[in-house]
């Protein structure tokens, strides 16, 4: 099994990230959400918060979203969220 997937997250300013993760934390309507290749397909309102994006090196991508809707497919992930403000990578 691939241990990666497909992300995007856009906002109304445009795309913020397009590439493979191998983890994404959000605030979901239900309490925290960790999505991992292979997760069940859903779909979630995105409560404001951090969004966490582990890259496939390890490195984190993060930023802070004022909220808004998650896909998750069979093999990848769609974010459309209200904003994006990058915090800094670990």
């Amino acid at each position: 099994m691939n241990s990666f997937f497909h992300l995007k997250i856009s906002t109304p300013e445009g795309l913020c990230f397009d590439d493979e993760a191998e983890r994404l934390v959000v605030r979901g309507a239900l309490g925290d959400l960790a999505i991992l290749a292979g997760h069940v397909p859903m779909m979630t309102t995105v409560k404001a918060g951090v969004c966490r994006v582990v890259l496939p090196d390890g490195s984190v991508r993060a930023g802070s979203t004022g909220g808004g809707l998650l896909t998750v497919g069979k093999d990848r992930v769609i974010a459309l969220l209200n904003g994006w403000e990058t915090e800094e990578e670990t």
